[in-house]
């Protein structure tokens, strides 16, 4: 993991995350906590990309479950009730 205090970064602005972005992603440290991370612009599309994948694979398994009969139909109330959240 590639990690830089966030001082360096004030003190040599953008230049101090130049270098260490070619190795990979970078973590600021703020107050001695992993605050931040610093992507290049690739791997920002490559995680986009990810995300809207999965997001289409957990819509189409939920379809699935609904053709399977896999799904209960209901109202807000028959859920508040299945799940004993009321009195």
């Amino acid at each position: 993991m590639n990690t830089i205090p966030a001082q360096e970064i004030k003190r040599r602005g953008i230049a101090a995350v130049d270098a260490l972005i070619a190795q990979g992603d970078v973590h600021i440290i703020r107050n001695n906590q992993p605050q931040y991370v610093v992507v290049s612009e690739s791997r920002y599309k490559e995680l986009i990309e990810a995300q809207a994948e999965a997001y289409v694979l957990r819509v189409r398994a939920s379809l699935e479950d609904l053709r399977a009969g896999k799904v209960k139909r209901g109202t807000a109330d028959d859920l508040i009730k299945e799940l004993s959240l009321e009195d």
